[in-house]
């Protein structure tokens, strides 16, 4: 090599020998040095090709060899035997890709290395530790004090810096995609967003509402677009070209369902204006054919009122009995209460798979599997867990799943029911019209068998086609590299929160999704909302049509911040400031 390495140290505070120069001169030594490598800078040490540099893999050992082995968090959380006397009651469920969600820092579930208890210093903090995602998504590798290593400008969770690629000179991170090396680069999902080019106030938006309904990317506007501009007919019933384009448009919508929750057959997907037609459609027809007085249905603490008023109004119509499963103080299903609660009378329990309320994520796999021990359908709603977790319907052997397109970021009046093949044949229509008969007379009607039997009518073909790019959307993201990021993002969030004096967080089970709900001494809940929103902040605020699970603690409302995969730790910081400042003025 022609150029003078000696020449590199000109400069430098006491040279190289004798006085050793600080940690900033070597910097700049070590960048000298790689650019006088003839045709040999590396990638990014911490790149996604990690493995396959030798460079950065020795750099790997020395890091290990100072601050001890690497640790994999699928090994610090043994999975746990079903076991009823088990006082922690979000157990492991298959759906997770890894067999147990990773536990969050609410409550007891505190992950190694976490910021949990990091105090709020106004910008994204360094963390102590510094984790690697691979490919293989159960497993973060973590290596304590990793984040020593990066220049002191960088700030390993500051979401402008997650990006891996050849244009950017930084040392960037990357969740791997299922399908190829595809970085996960928030910033660049974000740019699919038009909405965060809005200003509220002034400010930039903050999106915390997610919980309510998820903003659109310019994918699904762009198909619901092409749709109305190229294919837009009535499907099904005619010969023409266009009735042609929007029929395969929408049927190719219902399989993306069927392939998105991995039901057996596009037979078992019925398109409906969303989750809470669904759980109707269930209650005023399987359930009013099948329910008898003196039989008894289960729903849970923690449902949304979408899942508690139409069984409550069968109730009352048939002389039938609700029963509750209870929580604890952390927001989590009782499964001894359940267990207690399951007889030969009950005949259809009914929950959410995550808490609209308190982001609970519960064991669905276990309540499905004793409710059918006692002879009971399940009905299990997905809303809020459909656009933060895999679903596998037949895995969960669930007999209907329902949820909503706008909430996994497709448009608004359109959502699925799935439900069992069988099951759907066996039920009486819902509602008479076209599409959903095979004859007509005036003396008898022949039905066709489901999904039509339940689509009476023209349904919303264009949001239909709309779901099924958000679907697309999604897929190609990735639902695991989602659920890790956005659990970083909890946990970021939780920790901050916590430190903000007088606020309360309710629901910290150990098992959570993207859900902060809180109150704050001193303030109405609608104030801190108000206050929020002056900085661009959009949450919700009230009883989130889960008054239910709210009083159980006491409360008639709480501030629910909602996240999903394009927010970032700088919005969190925006949120967490605020509040600091709305803390230190309580009256």
């Amino acid at each position: 090599m022609s150029t003078d390495i000696d020449g590199l140290t000109d400069g430098l505070p006491g040279g190289l020998p004798g006085n050793f120069p600080d940690s900033g001169a070597l910097e700049r030594l070590a960048n000298e040095f790689f650019k006088a490598l003839p045709g040999e800078m590396p990638s990014p040490v911490f790149s996604p090709n990690l493995e396959d540099h030798p460079r950065a893999q020795k750099m790997l050992g020395i890091i290990q060899q100072e601050f001890g082995d690497g640790q994999s968090l699928s090994n610090s959380h043994s999975h746990q035997d079903f076991n009823l006397d088990e006082p922690q009651t979000s157990l492991p469920d298959p759906h997770f890709t890894d067999g147990h969600v990773p536990p969050s820092v609410a409550g007891v579930g505190v992950s190694p290395g976490s910021s949990a208890r990091l105090p709020y210093s106004g910008a994204s903090p360094s963390l102590p530790s510094y984790y690697f995602l691979n490919e293989n998504f159960g497993e973060k590798q973590h290596i304590p004090g990793a984040a020593n290593f990066l220049p002191h400008s960088y700030s390993p969770f500051s979401l402008s810096n997650i990006h891996v690629g050849n244009d950017r000179d930084q040392l960037g991170r990357a969740v791997q995609s299922p399908i190829g090396r595809i970085p996960f680069d928030v910033n660049r999902v974000r740019s699919d967003f038009p909405v965060f080019r809005e200003r509220v106030n002034g400010k930039p938006l903050i999106w915390f509402d997610n919980a309510a309904t998820t903003q659109k990317p310019k994918q699904v506007i762009d198909r619901i677009t092409y749709f109305y501009e190229h294919e837009n007919s009535n499907i099904h019933r005619a010969a023409h070209e266009l009735a042609a384009r929007a029929t395969d448009a929408y049927e190719a919508a219902r399989e993306k369902v069927r392939a998105f929750v991995n039901a057996g057959s596009v037979n078992e997907i019925v398109f409906v204006r969303g989750t809470t037609e669904a759980i109707n459609l269930v209650a005023k027809t399987w359930g009013d054919q099948n329910l008898h007085a003196g039989d008894e249905i289960i729903v849970s603490h923690l449902e949304h009122h979408a899942n508690i008023v139409p069984w409550k109004q069968l109730a009352d119509r048939k002389g039938l009995v609700l029963r509750v499963i209870p929580v604890d103080d952390d927001g989590q299903i009782l499964l001894g209460a359940y267990a207690g609660l399951l007889n030969p009378k009950t005949k259809l329990v009914s929950f959410t798979q995550v808490s609209n309320a308190l982001g609970t994520v519960t064991p669905a796999k276990q309540i499905i599997e004793m409710a059918h021990a006692a002879g009971a359908k399940v009905l299990l709603d997905g809303a809020q867990s459909v656009s933060h977790l895999r679903t596998d319907v037949t895995a969960l052997n669930c007999d209907w799943f329902v949820f909503s397109g706008h909430k996994v970021f497709g448009p608004t009046g359109i959502g699925a029911l799935y439900g069992k093949e069988d099951i759907l044949n066996a039920t009486q229509p819902w509602q008479g019209g076209g599409n959903m008969i095979v004859d007509v007379t005036f003396e008898h009607i022949q039905y066709h068998n489901a999904p039509s039997r339940f689509e009476a009518g023209t349904g919303n073909i264009a949001d239909a086609v709309g779901l099924g790019a958000a679907l697309d959307y999604v897929n190609r993201l990735g639902i695991e590299n989602i659920h890790q990021y956005e659990h970083f993002l909890l946990e970021y969030a939780t920790g901050l929160m916590k430190n903000v004096p007088g606020l309360r967080l309710i629901g910290t089970a150990k098992e959570k999704a993207s859900v902060l709900s809180f109150v704050l001494d001193g303030y109405k809940t609608e104030e801190v909302g108000a206050a929020l929103n002056k900085e661009g902040i959009a949450v919700r605020s009230g009883h989130h049509c889960a008054q239910p699970i709210l009083r159980r603690f006491g409360l008639e409302t709480t501030v629910r911040p909602s996240l999903a995969f394009y927010n970032t730790c700088e919005e969190v910081d925006v949120l967490v400031g605020t509040l600091h400042r709305l803390s230190g003025q309580r009256r």
